[in-house]
């Protein structure tokens, strides 16, 4: 399963990089020709997601390291923590946009009508940023790498912002180029934005967030209801890694069993936990029970 992931994700990865660099330079290239100041933008934000697909890739990389003594519980986390470097990055980007558009809108004689290779240059571009974010964030959710879903949602603003370029240059042409750094400034916004979502999602993952969302507990707590071994799944704790999750949890077993058995059985129980793709580790302890009494959690009748 770890090497199924990882190479899904080694391919996303490159995919976008490769990709993203072909259309950083015919954005910055056609835009400077065409005289579009927004396509100019459009291509250092396809910069951004040369180098958030990077970011994105360290984070998942190092997340894929075994555990060890300085992280028993494994290096989950640094696919959150890049996440946030991601989050940093589009932050000063998105500022450094807004400011050129700005800077033009300050100076309207500098605005001239783009080209019709913008045109062409905006269709190709809603086409190709179509195909490639779907397939990075089926990828991501398919390895169930929030670094690598939150690069593919970065990709999908692209679509937008080609076809606000596209509508700006046909409204330009009819004449009103000012549409153009406005269309900029948008693009800026949109990059905000995103670094906005991909910030609270990846907060909430460092923080341990439980994802209710997908119904983790209610499924726990089936395996065992269905286990001819234990019942009663309680006490359940989850600690969300971001690309994996552990739990620890008390389920009722027979009190006539021994402390042998109630182990043996409570490996059992783990192992059919274990079957669920999100949960890397899981710790089940057995609480004696039967139809008279059972021990709470601290030891007492």
């Amino acid at each position: 399963m770890g090497d199924v992931r990882d190479k899904a994700g080694k391919k996303a990865s490159m995919v976008a990089i490769g990709s993203n660099c072909l259309l950083t330079i015919l954005n910055i290239v056609v835009g400077l020709i065409g005289g579009s100041y927004a396509l100019v933008a459009e291509g250092l934000h396809t910069f951004t997601d040369i180098v958030t697909s990077v970011i994105a890739y360290v984070g998942f990389k190092v997340s894929q390291r075994p555990a060890d003594e300085r992280f028993p519980e494994g290096y989950g986390r640094a696919e959150a923590l890049a996440g946030l470097a991601i989050v940093i990055f589009l932050t000063f980007i998105s500022f450094e946009i807004m400011d050129m558009a700005h800077h033009k809108l300050e100076h309207p004689n500098s605005i001239a009508v783009p080209d019709n290779y913008v045109i062409i240059m905006a269709i190709l571009g809603i086409f190709l940023n179509f195909i490639i974010s779907r397939y990075i964030i089926k990828v991501g959710r398919e390895i169930n790498s929030p670094a690598i879903e939150a690069d593919g949602h970065h990709q999908r603003t692209d679509i937008y912002t080609s076809v606000a370029i596209l509508i700006g240059v046909v409204v330009s042409k009819m004449g009103f180029p000012i549409l153009d750094p406005i269309i900029g400034f948008v693009i800026g916004l949109l990059i905000l934005k995103t670094a906005y979502d991909i910030g609270k999602k990846n907060i909430l993952h460092i923080m341990g967030c439980v994802p209710v969302d997908t119904g983790i507990i209610d499924r726990i707590k089936e395996i065992v209801d269905d286990s001819p071994y234990a019942s009663n799944a309680h006490n359940i704790k989850i600690d969300n890694f971001s690309s994996y999750l552990i739990v620890a949890m008390h389920v009722h077993m027979d009190a006539d069993l021994t402390a042998e058995e109630a182990y043996e059985l409570s490996l059992k129980v783990e192992k059919e936990i274990l079957k669920i793709p999100e949960i890397k580790h899981v710790s089940v302890k057995p609480c004696p029970f039967n139809d008279n009494h059972v021990v709470d959690r601290n030891g007492e009748f």
